[in-house]
C-alpha cells in the first residue's frame, strides 16, 4: 500500500504548493485513534480515557489555519499533587492562526493569563503567571487582580510556585484545560532532575532535549510565529553548529522589592527571604540583551530547519541543567500582531490537511510522502539510565522499537505511537555493553548501535 497525504478537496496547484511548504499547516500532530490517559494519586497504573489525543483536524485558507483539538496529549497526564481537583478534559476547541504572521510595529502586546499559544499536539501554552500577586494589605500572595485580590504589582511566577502541581511532563490543568507554562520535556530527562513525580507517574512529554540537534518545532504563539525547543543553530544564519539558545532575562541582585528593573517606584512587595525567594515573582527578573541570545519577547529572527529562509521564532528556554528558564517560551510580550484566537466555528472556505493513509493515487488531489521510517536521533550514547529516541518528523504510524544484545536476544521492546515525537527505553537494569536498537515501521527497518556504560 502506498502512503500518501490526501486533501479532501481539489485545490489549485498554488494552494497545494502552499500547503506543502507552510509549517503552520504541516507540523501539527494529527490523530484519529490514540486516546488520552491519566494517573490518579496513589495509583501508578495509567488509566485510559475516551477522548482523542493530539490534533483531530487541520483546515486552512489562503490566510488562516484552523486547528481542531481536544487539548489532550498522547502522553499520560497527572496526578497534580498540589490539591488541584481538576483533570485534563476535552476542550473541543478550534484555534485560528494566521499563516502570514507580521511584526507588531506599535506598542508590544502583553501576554495574559490563559492560552497564549498552542503546541503541535494541540495542548495549550500559558505564560509565566499563575494569577496570583502580592497584597500589601494582607502581607501575602493573593489571587490576582482579575479576581479582585492582590494588587497585580508583584506577580507570582507559576513555574517555581506551582512545582508541586506539575505532572511528569511539566503540565497541569486549569479547570480542565491542560497546559504547559514551560518547555514540555519530561522532568526525568533533565540533567538536574528537580521533581520526583516521574518515579511513580511516568510520562514522556512532547520531546526530549538533544544537545546535538536543532530542537523540533513544538508550537505556535498567538501571533502566529513558531516556537522551538531549547536548542537551535548557534548563529542566526544557520551556521556554527547547534547550541543552547539562552534567555536574556536574568535574576536581579536585590534584597528588597520596592522598584522595578527600569527604576519605577512601585508598591512594595515582600523582602527577599526564604518565604519569598528571588525568582518568586516575574518582576524579580531584568532584561539585558548582553545576557543571552534572545530579545525581550524571548525570540529572534533566524534560520531553522522548517524555515530555511529564516523567520522570527520563540524558544522554550532552559538553563545549563535543562531546567526551565524564565520567560520559558513567549513573553512577557509578543513580537507580532496577536490575531490568533479560539473560535466557535470555521468561517472561511477551507481545504483540509490530513495525514490519512489511503490507496488513492490521483495526483490532482494527493501528494506523495516518504513511506519509510522518518529520521531519528538516539541519545545519550553511551547511555546510563535511559535511551531517548527522538523522531525527526511526524510519526504517522506506530513504530516498533527493540533493543537487542550481542547474543541476538531482545532485552527491551516498546512502541512509538502515531502522533508522538519522543519515546525512551529504561536501561537501568541492563548490563554494560554494546546493543543494537532496531526501529521497525512495518515497511522499513533501520538499526543503530548503542552503548550502555554506567
Amino acid at each position: 500500500m502506498k502512503k500518501i497525504l490526501f486533501f479532501t478537496t481539489i485545490t489549485l496547484m498554488g494552494n497545494l504548493l502552499f500547503a506543502q511548504t507552510n509549517p503552520a499547516i504541516l507540523e501539527w500532530l494529527q490523530n484519529d485513534s490514540i486516546k488520552g490517559s491519566h494517573y490518579v494519586s496513589g495509583n501508578s497504573t495509567v488509566i485510559q480515557d475516551n477522548d482523542l489525543a493530539n490534533v483531530q483536524k487541520v483546515e486552512y485558507s489562503a490566510s488562516s489555519v484552523y486547528v481542531h483539538t481536544n487539548g489532550i496529549p498522547a502522553y499520560a497526564t497527572g496526578p497534580f499533587l498540589d490539591r488541584n481537583p481538576s483533570f485534563a478534559t476535552a476542550q473541543n476547541a478550534i484555534f485560528k492562526f494566521p499563516l502570514n504572521p507580521a511584526q507588531n510595529m506599535g506598542t508590544s502586546t502583553s501576554t495574559n493569563g490563559g492560552n497564549i499559544g498552542v503546541f503541535i499536539n494541540g495542548v495549550a501554552l500559558f505564560d509565566y503567571r499563575d494569577g496570583v500577586s502580592y497584597s500589601l494589605s494582607a502581607a501575602t500572595d493573593q489571587g490576582g487582580p482579575v479576581g479582585g485580590r492582590g494588587d497585580g504589582v508583584w506577580n507570582r511566577d507559576a513555574v517555581p510556585a506551582e512545582m508541586d502541581g506539575f505532572d511528569c511532563s511539566k503540565g497541569h490543568p486549569a479547570r480542565g484545560n491542560y497546559h504547559h507554562h514551560q518547555n514540555p520535556s519530561a522532568f526525568k530527562l533533565d540533567k538536574n532532575v528537580i521533581s520526583n513525580i516521574c518515579n511513580l507517574y511516568d510520562a514522556d512529554g512532547l520531546y526530549a532535549i538533544d544537545a546535538n540537534s536543532h530542537s523540533p518545532l513544538i508550537g505556535f504563539a498567538y501571533d502566529g510565529f513558531p516556537i522551538y525547543g531549547a536548542y537551535g543553530y548557534a548563529n542566526v544564519d544557520g551556521t556554527g553548529g547547534v547550541a543552547r539558545i539562552e534567555s536574556s532575562y536574568k535574576l536581579r541582585s536585590i534584597a528588597v522589592r520596592t522598584h522595578y528593573s527600569d527604576g519605577s517606584n512601585v508598591t512594595d512587595g515582600p523582602a527577599v527571604n526564604v518565604r519569598y525567594p528571588i525568582g518568586h515573582y516575574r518582576e524579580d527578573y531584568e532584561y539585558n540583551s548582553a545576557n543571552g541570545d534572545l530579545d525581550q519577547h524571548n525570540g529572534r529572527f533566524s534560520v531553522t530547519p522548517e524555515y530555511p529562509n529564516g523567520i522570527y521564532a520563540y524558544f522554550a528556554t532552559v538553563d545549563a541543567n535543562w531546567n526551565s528558564s524564565y520567560p520559558y517560551a513567549v513573553g512577557p510580550t509578543f513580537y507580532g500582531n496577536v490575531t490568533a484566537s479560539k473560535v466557535n466555528a470555521v468561517t472561511e472556505t477551507t481545504d483540509v490537511y490530513s495525514t490519512e493513509v489511503t490507496d488513492n493515487t490521483d495526483t490532482t488531489t494527493s501528494i506523495n510522502i516518504n513511506s519509510v521510517i522518518p529520521s531519528f536521533s538516539v541519545f545519550p550514547n553511551p547511555a546510563q539510565n535511559f535511551i531517548a529516541i527522538q523522531a525527526g518528523g511526524l510519526v504517522k504510524s506506530n513504530i516498533n522499537i527493540d533493543l537487542i544484545d550481542m547474543e541476538g536476544s531482545v532485552v527491551r521492546s516498546s512502541q512509538i505511537k502515531q502522533g508522538s515525537t519522543i519515546w525512551y527505553i529504561d536501561t537501568q537494569t541492563l548490563y554494560n555493553g554494546t546493543y543494537v536498537l532496531r526501529i521497525n515501521s512495518g515497511t522499513a527497518v533501520t538499526t543503530q548501535k548503542v552503548v550502555i556504560q554506567k
